[in-house]
């Protein structure tokens, strides 16, 4: 079965750094474009970055400038490097296709996602 497992959130300060990183498995998705996508407390789900097949990097204004997504399609795997971090960053952060569930991961497909807690 095809899954997507992000790792590599945890608590930091304003201002601090984090690297969160997505594995994927069962499936050869380099020929998708891959999604980093957050949801807080009591708000939707948003798109924060879109990476292509090729490692070009989109990214939501709110995130613009300090996130950087990539990826490594030979390790099945894509990163999102966070800088100058918010509080308002604060969320549990998901990666999947963009657009999401493409593919052997199915329409309804999310999986455990990674909590990132900005605080002082």
């Amino acid at each position: 079965q095809a899954q997507l497992v992000e790792s590599g959130g945890g608590l930091v300060q304003p201002g601090g750094s984090l690297r969160l990183s997505c594995v994927a498995s069962g499936s050869d998705f380099s020929i998708y474009a891959m999604g980093w996508y957050r949801q807080a407390p009591g708000k939707q789900r948003e798109l924060v970055a879109a990476i292509t097949s090729g490692g070009r990097g989109n990214y939501a204004d709110s995130v613009a400038g300090r996130f950087t997504g990539s990826r490594d399609n030979a390790k099945n795997t894509v990163y999102l490097q966070m800088n100058s971090l918010k509080p308002e960053d604060t969320a549990i952060y998901y990666c999947n296709t963009h657009p999401p569930g493409l593919g052997i991961l199915g329409r309804d497909y999310w999986g455990q996602g990674t909590q990132v807690t900005v605080s002082s």
